[in-house]
């Protein structure tokens, strides 16, 4: 495969679909601006999947390869979502345990917004990590990367294993790993980052609601407001009533 000259297709059916009505309408979901062609999420896969449709005996790392060609050239929000919907169908399985080296330095130099950085988190690292719970842990680091998006993606990428069947075993995420990563990440100058502690603590008080709530007294007087409505949204109405007298 000549991965500059696939790069180059791609791109440019990607650039054949852009929409200037529709890139405005995506920039109303972003407080900076973003450079968008104004293509759709769904269309940015269906690229992807077309391309591989008939050649499904591409190796992951040959398509590792042709997602990092596109990154590197990536200039618009849609570019970096193609490059990431390129490993969709090989993110369980193929990718090895460097593949968290790769998201990481993606985080760090492609991401450039909380869309790209979810989208790697939910549709990438999620289904990856269902073929490598050992290595969820490894994520514990990002809490101190220089990049809002990496330490954003610590929370993110295991919002999905507070509790999680995988095959016939259920797998929890350590309350010590959420309540460490919260913990150091809540007075993070990024309000992302910072949504991203509510996120996951939210999700967790859906499975550990007393732990949870315990959490929101102790560190009340610390967490922003956004982000401390936003981690007591599925407790019981009456946990959530006290806890707000407390603010």
């Amino acid at each position: 495969m000549d991965i500059n000259a696939v790069a180059d297709e791609l791109l440019g059916s990607l650039a054949a679909k852009s929409d200037a009505d529709f890139a405005a309408k995506t920039q109303r979901y972003f407080p900076q601006r973003i450079r968008a062609l104004g293509v759709s999420n769904a269309s940015v896969v269906d690229i992807a999947n077309d391309y591989f449709r008939t050649r499904r005996d591409i190796p992951a790392a040959t398509r590792l390869a042709l997602a990092e060609e596109v990154l590197s050239r990536a200039s618009h929000h849609e570019e970096v979502l193609l490059g990431f919907a390129l490993l969709h169908k090989v993110a369980r399985v193929g990718l090895d345990g460097e593949f968290l080296d790769r998201c990481e330095h993606w985080l760090g130099s492609y991401v450039s917004n909380w869309a790209q950085c979810d989208d790697l988190c939910l549709k990438l690292l999620y289904p990856y990590f269902r073929g490598h719970l050992d290595l969820i842990p490894r994520t514990r680091h990002w809490v101190e990367s220089p990049s809002p998006w990496a330490r954003r993606a610590a929370n993110v990428s295991v919002v999905k294993f507070v509790r999680r069947k995988v095959g016939r075993s259920v797998f929890e995420l350590p309350l010590s790993h959420v309540f460490d990563n919260c913990t150091r990440l809540m007075h993070d100058e990024d309000v992302y980052v910072r949504k991203g502690c509510g996120w996951l603590l939210k999700v967790t008080g859906e499975v550990h609601p007393d732990e949870v709530a315990a959490f929101l007294r102790e560190w009340r007087t610390e967490m922003s407001r956004d982000t401390f409505r936003y981690a007591m949204e599925k407790l019981d109405h009456e946990t959530r009533t006290s806890l707000m007298a407390l603010r």
